[in-house]
């Protein structure tokens, strides 16, 4: 028994098979055209592009899989979360899909912070409101394009447009409706309040299923486009950070995992929406029924390292760049960066500051500044740490993920600025996976995603913090704090 995870990403579509044993045994993978940017903070890309490319990846998974293939038994979705795809009464598109990227609609958040109440949006949502959200994107449109608006009778996410295509049907999972700010994440349903204060109609929100549910089923049309069987079952699946924590196995309160990709994110499993009354991490239900997650974001996690490598250090490679790095010591002899390339969400929710090198003198080489960025990427994902010890947020283990994990300097420098023991798995593959393990569990072939992750997932190296750099770095993230108040001042 197989099953099909696949990953409606920003760059890409990635689609994976599975087998019965939690094992990847094919992956194919599609590229997406750029988003465009008419305007700066503007980001858009068109939902067909995306339907393109699962075809071809879908097509490309399976073709991969190895002779004698078994039935895909079920699949699962993920992908980039809050994108605002808007439909009319036929499903089709209306105009480009605003991505999570897009930063326009700080006056819509404003508009709906005054009009319900920043602690009262709060308290409905477990979210302020903030560009990145669906609703506001919504909201923008029906401010600046009140003829589109008019049309709407649908809105999706990207990944639940992809399952639209797939079987017809209008369905989106509590993990990615989370991230819409019109759920009510405490009960795991729309807040009927916030999408009467936005006068949005609920019919056109699409039905809300938990992540490892059966909501759909391959349509004939979609079928023989793919090469999936029609009637193949359809789980709802999870948003990327949900279904990414998955497929690390953080499901139970006091997982945590840092993942460094283009942003980073920190990601907690709780047994209870909690609930930040400053609006500094994201509340949103998790992909396990029952459960909740919280999350701090840093934008520029891995764009802060490839920024560097791409303007200042052009032709050479990551490798080479992290060993001379190594050699330094750690906190860099004083040199600081503050990895706000893109503005901040977690904990500042700024979007107008912007990054900077701190103490910069002498002795500083070409290393030193690789080594500030690592570590300074780390501090900012500190930052989420932090308030989850204020929150009281439980942290047992920690797993590493994406490009953060992948090299021993930067592992070595987290441990040290998370103060304990990180783990890196044997084989960490993405939103992809974790979304085939729920369709495992959708298909009845595993009980639960505790029994799925328990047999698919394998730690391969846990790395305990240096005592010597435990003293540096704790003495070094004080210090580093007091660059972001600095930089806000320069405004």
């Amino acid at each position: 028994m197989w099953f099909l995870g696949m990953d409606v990403g920003t760059g890409g579509t990635r689609a994976v098979v599975v087998d019965g044993a939690g094992k990847l045994i094919a992956g194919a993978s599609c590229e997406h055209e750029p988003f465009k940017t008419a305007h700066p903070g503007w980001a858009e890309q068109d939902p067909e592009d995306w339907w393109r490319a699962a075809q071809e990846a879908i097509r490309g998974a399976l073709a991969a899989a190895p002779e004698p293939n078994e039935p895909i038994a079920a699949i699962g979705l993920t992908g980039q979360m809050h994108g605002a795809v808007l439909l009319d009464e036929n499903g089709a598109v209306l105009r480009p899909s605003l991505i999570w990227c897009d930063t326009r609609t700080q006056p819509e958040c404003d508009w709906l912070t005054e009009k319900i109440g920043y602690e009262r949006l709060i308290e409905l949502t477990c979210n302020p409101a903030l560009p990145n959200f669906t609703l506001t994107k919504v909201l923008w449109v029906k401010e600046h394009e009140p003829e589109i608006f008019a049309k709407i009778r649908h809105i999706l996410c990207p990944k639940d447009y992809v399952r639209y295509r797939l079987t017809g049907e209008y369905a989106i999972d509590v993990q990615e409706a989370s991230g819409t700010l019109l759920l009510d994440v405490t009960h795991r349903r729309w807040s009927r309040e916030v999408a009467e204060a936005a006068e949005i109609p609920e019919s056109w929100l699409p039905r809300v299923y938990e992540s490892p549910e059966v909501c759909a089923r391959i349509s004939e049309a979609a079928a023989g486009l793919t090469g999936l069987a029609a009637g193949t079952p359809v789980v709802a699946g999870a948003g990327d950070q949900g279904a990414g924590a998955v497929g690390m196995g953080i499901l139970q309160p006091g997982s945590v995992s840092a993942t460094i990709g283009t942003s980073g994110v920190v990601f907690a499993a709780t047994a209870a929406p909690t609930k930040d009354p400053k609006g500094r991490l994201h509340t949103f239900c998790h992909a396990v029924p029952g459960l909740w997650h919280v999350m701090g974001v840093t934008q520029s996690a891995g764009l802060s390292f490839s920024w560097l490598k791409e303007t200042f250090f052009a032709g050479q490679d990551y490798d080479g760049l992290t060993a001379a790095a190594a050699k330094i010591p750690a906190g860099s002899e004083g040199l600081e960066w503050a990895p706000y390339l893109l503005g901040e969400r977690t904990p500042h929710l700024d979007p107008e500051v912007r990054a900077a090198f701190a103490g910069i003198s002498t002795v500083h080489t070409a290393a030193h500044f690789v080594r500030a960025v690592l570590e300074g990427v780390a501090y900012s994902l500190e930052d989420t740490f932090s308030l989850f010890a204020e929150l009281g947020i439980p942290v047992s283990a920690i797993r590493l993920g994406g490009g953060g994990a992948r090299g021993p300097l930067w592992r070595k420098i987290q441990a040290g600025i998370y103060g304990q023991a990180v783990e890196v798995l044997r084989a960490e593959e993405g939103g992809a996976f974790g979304s085939a393990l729920m369709a495992g569990v959708g298909a009845g072939h595993w009980a639960n995603l505790d029994e799925a992750c328990g047999q698919a997932i394998e730690v391969a190296q846990r790395i305990e913090p240096d005592a010597g750099d435990l003293a540096v770095y704790k003495a070094g993230y004080a210090k580093w704090r007091r660059l972001y108040p600095a930089l806000k001042s320069l405004r």
